[in-house]
């Protein structure tokens, strides 16, 4: 079995940090979120993996480099246009094969990987499996709908009004029959090839695509607040650790790791946290699900339920939030200026201004 790992796509909806960084190497708890993915695949015992990149291919290349390090072995797939999760499947027919594979959504984020799955998979030999969970708002994503004996009987991509709240999540399992159905599909009303349409296709002709319903944690980091609340759970079972320098009048509370080479003096952390490497936090709050990266300053200030990227700097600043601050990014208090009022006011003009 083989994987196909999404990691096109512009992240627009986590501008302006993906003006200049791939969406799928926003870290959480320091580590890009392609990372995880890649793992998880290791894990499930798949070593060939094609990764379809597009703008950000580059990038892509060199933080992931030929797979050795996650003990995979990596091909690159251009994709010019990202022009739907079938096209995706439509360009890599050459690489695929006639094996079967795993499709796994670069920018997704799942606790508890996908051996179980792709096991699944293997014991039950379907032609499609699907891992779907509950949401809230399902219009957002592609949404299955079960018959009453749990059956796949209908998707539909972003629907207005979905018949159900079961999102389809980011990893899905194929046989080669659907190359057949990525090639009799048409674009949809967005211009794109949805893989919604492929399963829709399969199931029209009766083929076997079987749901995985997960109650664990999933989610599509696609904007900040997903990313936040994605880096809170990584966080939370975190192995407290201090690796680099911690002052004694300083106070760590809770799960918080300080990496080799960071410091942190005369300062209070509130775990869950992570401090990164050569970083250094100076009479200063880091409360809990906070990530500190690599080589940044945390000077006089206050901050919780952040992520932090590399070579960054806070300084006298009160206070920090629910934030995602991206590499080499300077935050400290504006200059104060004189105060003064200005008017032009009519005849029997009555003012009232607060001191």
């Amino acid at each position: 079995m083989k994987a196909l790992v999404l990691a096109g796509g512009s992240g627009t909806r986590l501008r302006p940090l993906t003006h200049t960084s791939a969406k799928q190497l926003v870290p959480i708890a320091n580590k890009p979120v392609l990372f995880y993915g890649l793992e998880a695949i290791a894990d499930a015992g798949i070593k060939d993996v094609g990764i379809v990149v597009g703008e950000t291919g580059a990038e892509i290349r060199q933080a992931v480099g030929d797979g050795s390090a996650f003990g995979l072995d990596v091909t690159y797939i251009a994709q010019p246009e990202p022009l739907g999760l079938a096209h995706a499947v439509l360009i890599a027919r050459e690489y695929l094969g006639d094996e079967d594979f795993l499709m796994y959504l670069g920018d997704n984020f799942l606790v508890g990987g996908i051996a179980p799955l792709v096991d699944e998979f293997r014991v039950h030999a379907p032609d499609a499996q699907l891992m779907l969970t509950r949401v809230k708002n399902p219009g957002a994503y592609g949404v299955a709908t079960l018959s009453a004996d749990g059956r796949v009987v209908a998707l539909a991509e972003k629907p207005e009004r979905p018949e159900s709240d079961l999102a389809v999540v980011g990893a899905y399992l194929f046989t080669p029959v659907v190359h057949e159905a990525v090639r009799a599909i048409t674009p949809s009303d967005r211009g794109e090839l949805e893989i919604t349409d492929a399963l829709q296709w399969l199931l029209d002709r009766g083929r076997d695509v079987r749901p995985t319903v997960v109650t664990g944690y999933w989610k599509d980091t696609g904007n900040v607040e997903d990313m936040l609340e994605a880096n809170r759970c990584v966080l939370e079972v975190l192995e407290p650790a201090v690796e680099g320098i911690v002052s004694a009048d300083s106070q760590l509370i809770g799960r918080v790791r300080v990496c080799a080479g960071a410091e942190v003096h005369g300062s209070r952390i509130v775990g869950p946290a992570l401090i990164g490497p050569g970083s250094v936090v100076t009479d200063s709050y880091v409360g809990p699900s906070t990530s500190i990266a690599e080589h940044c300053r945390i000077t006089d200030s206050e901050i919780e339920f952040s992520i932090v990227l590399g070579h960054s700097s806070i300084t006298g600043v009160r206070r920090v939030d629910a934030s995602l601050i991206g590499c080499h990014v300077e935050v400290a208090p504006a200059p104060r200026v004189p105060s003064s009022h200005r008017f032009v006011l009519g005849d029997h003009s009555k003012i009232r201004i607060s001191s």
